[in-house]
């Protein structure tokens, strides 16, 4: 049998439902022998970028293994940016790429491409496969590295002959994912005195924290601690939690910085965060002043990267808090039950200009609270992060740590496909639209119901935005001549509505937009003139020159 049929035996035996990419020259045995697998779906995007940025969604919603593929060459370079993404969230994802013939390595062979280095430094492994009898072995070495510890993104090149290549059949290998090592019990009892020593702190919460929200919460209700998030684990605490203090650093809010700033906590307890700068307000130097600081990760390389840490705590994390909470428990420490919200009460905005913001709550206000907004990079992702309230949990997708645009589009896609029946919406920008925007035709060759909401401004707004703040001034080339992308839409056959006033904006064009059996557009023609709520952000630009 082909070597490439036992790569697809494999996957299958593992539950891989989806492969995200596009066909071509050198994968093309691979998509010959998928006929053979009616229970793998291939995903057939319009870029490859986009199908990383699929499988990355559909890898972190379905908590299982994400497969993307490209074509040597364009294809393999097309997919890096989202194999770096995927590093950057922890996601693992099976990257696999054709390659030119073995026999005319090194000879300028058409999109002949040295992918195994490229994909070295965005991923936990790498490797050429040069051995038909190999390729099978090294498939599930790299599955099993993508799966175990933390997880991350792995590449495999197949060689067109390799794919090709008769091997003998050979026994499916087992899937063994190497778990973490148990979080130290010492180290959980340092941490529990401190925490009973010093009774003002806060919880720090990031993205490494997805799926261990109620013990976070648990532990904060035993500290009576407020909970601040990061940027990209906005939508992990639901609003209305009177522990929940609300987003700090990009575009996070004004009473969360207070708190920080200002605050007299004495501990800063961080749970699943790198501390990258976006998360820390450009590497704010008071998250941590004269605080003792304690961060639990399951990324032992994130330990002292900027921040001193008083005790660092290697593990995974559902297994921290909860060993964290029976100590605490055990000392005796209680809920203290007095519902206190560390929030302020909520300012009336009587506000109905047609801007961002009154956009997106409008645009809340219309759908079910336990829809899912991917955002895409734009200036209306600090009016998102700032502004939306997080109704139910999970429901924000924000990559604004590695920010790449038209990740907000694909991440739709991915998402809804990991889950069918949760409401998706896709939040994007003109900008983002115009580099991955054709994909809402993969949408609709899929017959997923996504809402694909344009914030149509007719420039880069951030990119205008950031040098109008650094430099008083922005380049006349960051702006454009405005294009109809509702009419965009109506050439593609897919229902569309523009929204010119905020009037526009009513029940019943939700209702025309939503629960099709396909995508739909919603084009938001707007020109917000005002500064993005994008926090210390805005000192840190404005201060250049200075």
């Amino acid at each position: 049998m082909k070597a490439v049929r036992t790569v697809l035996e494999y996957l299958e035996e593992n539950g891989v439902k989806y492969i995200f990419g596009i066909p071509a020259g050198s994968v093309n045995a691979f998509y010959d022998q998928l006929l053979d697998f009616p229970n793998i779906t291939p995903i057939v995007t319009k870029h490859e970028g986009a199908a990383s940025y699929m499988a990355a969604s559909y890898a972190k919603y379905s908590q299982q293994l994400g497969v993307c593929i490209g074509s040597s060459g364009p294809g393999g370079t097309n997919l890096l940016t989202g194999a770096a993404n995927a590093m950057r969230e922890h996601l693992p994802i099976l990257f696999l790429t054709g390659a030119v013939p073995v026999s005319t390595m090194g000879l300028n062979a058409s999109q002949e491409l040295d992918a195994q280095s490229l994909f070295q430094s965005v991923t936990k492994y790498s490797v050429t496969v040069l051995e038909s009898e190999n390729l099978l072995g090294e498939i599930a070495k790299a599955t099993q590295i993508a799966l175990s510890g933390v997880p991350g993104p792995v590449h495999v090149a197949m060689p067109i002959d390799v794919q090709m290549g008769q091997v003998n059949q050979l026994p499916i290998p087992k899937l063994e994912i190497e778990g973490h090592s148990p979080t130290d019990p010492e180290l959980v009892k340092q941490v529990a005195d401190q925490l009973m020593q010093k009774k003002k702190g806060f919880i720090f919460a990031g993205q490494g924290v997805r799926n261990s929200v109620a013990q976070v919460i648990e532990l904060a209700e035993l500290l009576d601690w407020p909970i601040v998030a990061t940027p990209v684990a906005k939508g992990l605490f639901r609003e209305d939690h009177p522990l929940f203090s609300g987003v700090f650093g990009f575009a996070g809010n004004e009473h969360t910085s207070l708190l920080v700033n200002e605050g007299d906590a004495e501990t800063l307890l961080v749970l699943g965060s790198s501390l990258g700068e976006t998360a820390t307000s450009n590497y704010n130097p008071n998250l941590a002043k004269n605080r003792f600081v304690i961060q639990v990760d399951i990324d032992p390389t994130v330990f002292n990267r900027k921040y001193p840490v008083d005790i660092p705590v290697h593990g995974d994390m559902s297994d921290s808090l909860t060993k964290l909470i029976e100590e605490l428990s055990t000392r005796g420490l209680t809920k203290p039950g007095n519902g206190k919200n560390v929030k302020p009460d909520p300012e009336i905005d009587a506000d109905e200009e047609f801007n961002t913001k009154n956009v997106l709550l409008k645009l809340q206000e219309l759908l079910p609270p336990s829809t899912r907004y991917t955002i895409d990079i734009g200036e209306f992702m600090a009016y998102v992060i700032h502004h939306m309230e997080v109704l139910e949990e999970d429901t924000f997708d924000i990559n604004v740590h590695f920010g790449a645009m038209g990740s907000g589009l694909s991440a739709a896609i991915g998402s809804k496909l990991a889950e069918p029946d949760r409401p998706v919406v896709a939040l994007t920008g003109d900008g983002c639209f115009f580099m991955h925007g054709m994909e809402i035709l993969t949408a609709k060759e899929y017959n997923l119901p996504i809402l694909f909401v344009v914030m149509n401004n007719a420039r880069l707004g951030m990119v205008y935005q950031g040098h109008t703040l650094q430099y008083k001034r922005s380049h006349p080339s960051f702006e454009q001549e405005p294009v109809n992308i509702a009419a965009m839409a109506e050439a593609l056959n897919i229902p569309n509505f523009r929204v010119d006033a905020l009037e526009d904006l009513s029940q019943n064009v939700m209702n025309a937009l939503t629960g099709l059996n396909g995508p739909a557009i919603l084009e938001v023609a707007l020109v917000d003139n005002n500064i993005p709520p994008m926090g210390d952000r805005v000192k840190f630009l404005s201060s250049f020159g200075k």
